[in-house]
């Protein structure tokens, strides 16, 4: 995902949110010229806060519900990372990018 311009990113989020019977809508929340932010509002009236900054390559995915994160994934620190359901403030580390089709499809399953 790394490379992707605000455009490509916005759009990918869109299209992969469109397959998902757990998604309701889809709005841009915030946008910078350098960063932009997703709320992907689900069916169990919680919503998904999707982050990308295309200038520091910076990803963040997260399920807030009473307005708290309580699931989560992004690459802060240079290195990608799971902050679980049973703890939202740990870090379990990936070895590898996860992408946000990952993320959603592990939210589909629980």
């Amino acid at each position: 995902m790394v490379g992707m311009s605000l455009e490509e990113f916005e759009q990918h989020v869109i299209a992969v949110c469109s397959n998902s019977p757990i998604v309701q809508s889809v709005i841009v929340f915030d946008s910078t010229p350098t960063s932009v932010r997703l709320r992907v509002f689900l069916i169990t009236q919680s919503f998904l806060d999707v982050f990308y900054n295309q200038g520091t390559g910076k990803f963040s995915f997260a399920l807030i519900e009473d307005n708290q994160r309580t699931f989560g994934a992004d690459n802060a620190g240079d290195k990608w990372h799971w902050h679980p359901p049973e703890n939202p403030a740990d870090h379990v580390p990936s070895d590898v990018e996860i992408t946000f089709e990952e993320f959603l499809a592990r939210l589909e399953k629980s």
